[in-house]
């Protein structure tokens, strides 16, 4: 299997309007099997800046493939698949309790313990 994927692998990245599937070239199949060794799928988030910056260019340089088929045989293995979600706007934190609750909140445990 790691032949094939050296030999013809290509890249899936989901995106928000669907997977696209990228052929890179001998050498970079090479690092997306490493980088790929462990886990099938990969969220961007996770990936280094270095395998970020090879993702980012890969999908610039519109070196899409399609998956079709091609006389009958397979599709292309797939050697990874890169998560590419698109960026949530920041969440507001909860409202913190007022001090003075917690001071109340210490002082109740602490009565609890001396009495027990």
């Amino acid at each position: 299997m790691w032949i094939e994927k050296l030999a013809d692998g290509i890249v899936r990245v989901q995106t928000p309007i669907g997977p696209r599937y990228i052929m890179p070239s001998f050498l970079q199949r090479v690092y997306l099997l490493w980088i790929f060794r462990n886990f099938p799928i990969l969220p961007h988030a996770v990936l280094s800046g270095r395998q970020r910056r090879l993702i980012d260019r890969l999908c610039s340089e519109q070196r899409f493939v399609s998956m079709a088929y091609a006389d009958g045989m397979d599709e292309a293995p797939v050697i990874g698949t890169i998560e590419r979600r698109p960026v949530m706007g920041a969440q507001p934190l909860p409202s913190r309790r007022p001090i003075a609750a917690i001071a109340e909140d210490s002082s109740l445990a602490a009565e609890a313990r001396q009495r027990s």
